[in-house]
């Protein structure tokens, strides 16, 4: 465990905090239409840099969903978020449609497990915008470990799995005899399908009607990407030793040991680093040219995502180790405490897996092996679907996900739970 990189992190934000503010009062000033200069190229270059300059240093808060309304049928109905359960560690969002009671249809629950990867559950605004109209949608919004007091426990795979457990069944048909499906994006497909498999294996009733794996790490030793690749090599213990730190002086988790989210933001950025380059000198001619609109693109997508939070060491490790290095899960021998989970028990609860062409965190036949392992789901409740031209992104939000992706999967619930 390094016990200083962190407080090294944290002492050069703040070293940073006066060449801050110098950047944004030159941006506003030559900016301003009253100063001759901003409207000269130097003007704007120096306004440009300026803002590029605070932007990269600048430490990112929560963002927010924003949703405040969905279009149902030609009609705007009004939304209101709302935490109708929650624990130490997460709290379940409610995106409430304040309909005429005496007109509101009947729709299905739909509950996205947002992951817990280093980004706020935010990352999925547009797919719980573009479910909005057709479902009553929940999410959950995982916090930030850094927040969380030591005295407020711990948080492992284990725990995860529980929580999806516990939210299964508050969601429950059996409470009102509304169906639940489930969507898992990206690293929450291995609890979200443990969750049936352990639920399926105990013959509980509150199984939700169907799940929907989005971009999944189920079995990494297909088509393995760098991510893979680099879990498999170092193992476990380098983990430990290189990106495991205790949360510094004065957040509410202080002492807490974590897999710092701007070690996971690091790690993505060098995945991509041409693309992230261009982006940013892109964005830089469109301020030069004054071309707003798309300045404004790139500052909502970097804002969502440069925004990361910390996960527990404990969290962190036993999903390297259970996942990518050991690949339990495929190969049967996962536990959830003391039980195994068996993928073959899963009988009930129907099953569509989601891939992209281009996906470059989770590799084309990860996924895809849910279809493979889940022995005893008969075939006309399942369903696999592959994105072309897309990556880990367009898998869950942009246009084809709204155009291509979203749709199938409302035609498979349809499919496999009508009322």
């Amino acid at each position: 465990m390094n016990t200083y990189s962190y407080q090294l992190h944290e002492m050069a934000y703040l070293a940073l905090a006066p060449a801050r503010a110098y950047s944004d009062m030159a941006r506003l000033w030559f900016k301003n239409p009253i100063n001759p200069l901003a409207h000269t190229p130097v003007g704007r270059n120096v306004a440009a840099s300026a803002e590029l300059f605070e932007r990269l240093t600048r430490r990112y808060g929560k963002p927010i969903f924003g949703l405040n309304s969905t279009a149902v049928n030609g009609v705007n109905i009004p939304v209101h978020e709302e935490v109708v359960w929650q624990s130490n560690f997460c709290k379940l969002l409610h995106f409430e449609r304040d309909w005429d009671a005496a007109r509101a249809p009947r729709q299905s629950k739909l509950l996205i497990v947002a992951p817990m990867s280093g980004h706020y559950a935010t990352l999925l605004r547009g797919t719980v915008e573009a479910f909005l109209p057709h479902y009553d949608v929940y999410i959950t919004d995982w916090a930030d470990a850094r927040m969380v007091p030591l005295a407020q426990g711990t948080f492992d795979l284990d725990d995860y799995i529980d929580h999806v457990i516990d939210l299964y069944r508050l969601l429950s048909a059996r409470n009102d005899g509304i169906p639940l499906h489930t969507i898992a994006v990206c690293q929450p497909a291995v609890p979200v399908i443990s969750a049936v498999a352990l639920l399926e294996s105990r013959r509980d009733p509150d199984v939700p009607a169907s799940m929907t794996l989005m971009g999944g790490p189920i079995d990494t030793r297909r088509s393995p990407t760098a991510v893979n690749l680099l879990a498999q090599e170092r193992g476990s213990d380098w983990f430990r030793r290189h990106c495991i730190h205790p949360v510094p002086y004065p957040y509410p988790g202080v002492g807490r040991e974590v897999y710092p989210g701007f070690l996971q933001l690091s790690g993505f950025m060098a995945m991509n680093f041409d693309r992230h380059v261009g982006a940013h000198l892109e964005m830089f001619h469109h301020l030069m040219e004054g071309d707003g609109d798309s300045a404004e693109k790139h500052r909502e997508f970097y804002d969502e995502y440069l925004a990361v939070m910390d996960l527990t060491a404990e969290f962190y490790l036993q999903t390297v180790d259970t996942v990518f290095v050991e690949h339990r899960l495929p190969d049967g021998t996962m536990m959830h405490r003391n039980e195994r989970i068996d993928l073959a028990a899963i009988r009930r609860t129907a099953l569509m897996t989601v891939e992209g062409e281009k996906d470059d965190i989770s590799g084309l036949g990860q996924t895809y092996a849910a279809q493979e392992l889940c022995v005893n789901i008969p075939a006309k409740r399942k369903l696999h679907h592959q994105q072309n031209n897309v990556g880990h992104y367009g898998v869950f939000n942009g246009s084809r996900f709204r155009q291509e992706v979203a749709p199938r999967i409302r035609g498979f619930h349809a499919a496999v739970a009508p009322f």
